[in-house]
């Protein structure tokens, strides 16, 4: 976090709730000349905002008035960083950083040609 960041919050922000990431949300204190209060997140580690879970979502963009509680399916499964760009990015197979070796073609496969 910054430091006119970190002034902003304490001179303007209200705090409204934390998520179960560690991120911490704030709405401003007095409403904005449009009609709405000013809402942001102060991230936990780097600021990435795939990091909001969907119930902050909402309440960040002004779709909702209060964050939403959802029930924790077990079918969810926990947050991960977007790894594009680094070591750990998800590589199909036949990428050249793979070796660029792809699979053989199984025989179902008929190439078109335009006098067919």
């Amino acid at each position: 976090m910054t430091f006119g960041t970190w002034l902003h919050t304490k001179l303007h922000g209200e705090h409204v709730g934390e998520d179960a990431y560690g991120n911490v949300y704030y709405k401003s204190k007095r409403v904005r000349s449009g009609g709405r209060e000013e809402r942001w997140v102060i991230y936990k580690g780097e600021a990435e905002a795939s990091k909001v879970p969907p119930e902050w979502h909402g309440w960040l963009h002004h779709t909702v008035n209060a964050p939403l509680e959802t029930p924790k399916q077990t079918w969810i499964k926990p947050h991960q960083a977007n790894m594009t760009g680094t070591d750990k990015a998800y590589l199909p197979p036949g990428h050249d950083q793979r070796g660029g070796e792809r699979a053989k073609a199984t025989g179902d496969y008929q190439a078109w040609t335009p006098e067919s």
